[in-house]
């Protein structure tokens, strides 16, 4: 299945970005820390040129802890600042203001040595669509001024943002890119909801994250379901399919027959691994054999 979404608003957004650079003085690239180099549109590079940035990993809380370390030291390592949160509970989104200010140090020195009066640092919001950004601007602003939602594509304007009187935030809507050249990238964007369900089909979206799962986070997966002995050969559709018949008949997901409703059962699948019911995972690793690693990944 190939997946794509590049919505019209999403192109606008793109040049109204560019139109505004000029008045940033540095960019929040918001990723999924569950997917950061999978959530990491290729556009952006192109887009901020060489604007200061921060890298915040988003989500943190339901990524595998020791995953995340590594992907700090992978973007470390690129040459980039880098801070690891959850906008939704508020950990470490105080240290966002911060870390801009200590990135762009100089910049704030020079200007006082100059005798002026350093005005609000002014930042730009962007990120991939359901990734959080409204989320951590309302966690910056301490009130609820973003519009948010666990679905994709719910911004579809531009706002500024008073974050206390140091920082000011503008908003963006979330954009994809309008190609995947990897199809892998496609589907991990699809488990974490990042696009819209309308246009994809689950089944093939829940049978990618159960395969991975059987082989990186089977614990997570056994305990979660109340399931037996994994697949032998993980290569086997039909392997597959039966478990996903064995979570769909455990969670009563039934037509006619006794048959399981693939269907309803990819559902089910999607959303509790969406809301963190099997525990922390990371759909991806800088370094492979990392994944799974976590004691933390088994089901909660």
């Amino acid at each position: 299945m190939t997946i794509q979404w590049f919505p019209g608003h999403m192109t606008r957004a793109k040049r109204q970005i560019q139109d505004k650079l000029k008045l940033i003085d540095i960019a929040i690239e918001l990723l999924d820390a569950r997917v950061p180099l999978s959530s990491r549109n290729p556009m952006v590079d192109e887009i901020l040129g060489g604007k200061p940035r921060l890298i915040v990993l988003n989500k943190s809380d339901l990524a595998d802890p020791k995953v995340t370390e590594q992907w700090i030291t992978y973007f470390k390592y690129e040459g980039h600042e880098v801070l690891a949160l959850d906008s939704s509970t508020g950990t470490r989104v105080s240290e966002v203001p911060l870390m801009a200010r200590q990135i762009l140090h100089e910049k704030i020195e020079r200007q006082i040595s100059k005798g002026i009066n350093p005005r609000a640092v002014r930042g730009l919001i962007v990120g991939i669509p359901n990734v959080g950004k409204s989320t951590l601007i309302n966690r910056l602003a301490g009130r609820n001024i973003a519009i948010t939602g666990d679905r994709p594509g719910v911004t579809k304007g531009q706002q500024w943002i008073k974050v206390g009187t140091e920082m000011e935030l503008l908003d963006t809507p979330g954009i994809l890119w309008p190609k995947f050249e990897d199809m892998l990238v496609g589907y991990r964007l699809a488990m974490t909801g990042a696009i819209k369900e309308q246009v994809l089909n689950v089944e093939d979206i829940a049978f990618f994250a159960v395969k991975d799962l059987v082989e990186r986070y089977w614990p997570a997966l056994k305990e979660r379901f109340e399931l037996d002995a994994p697949p032998k050969d993980t290569e086997d559709s039909d392997e597959i399919v039966r478990v996903m018949e064995d979570i769909g008949r455990r969670r009563g997901c039934l037509v006619g027959g006794g048959r399981v409703d693939l269907e309803k059962t990819s559902g089910v699948i999607l959303r509790e691994m969406r809301a963190g019911k099997l525990g922390r995972i990371s759909y991806e690793a800088p370094f492979p054999a990392a994944a799974g690693s976590s004691q933390e990944s088994k089901g909660k």
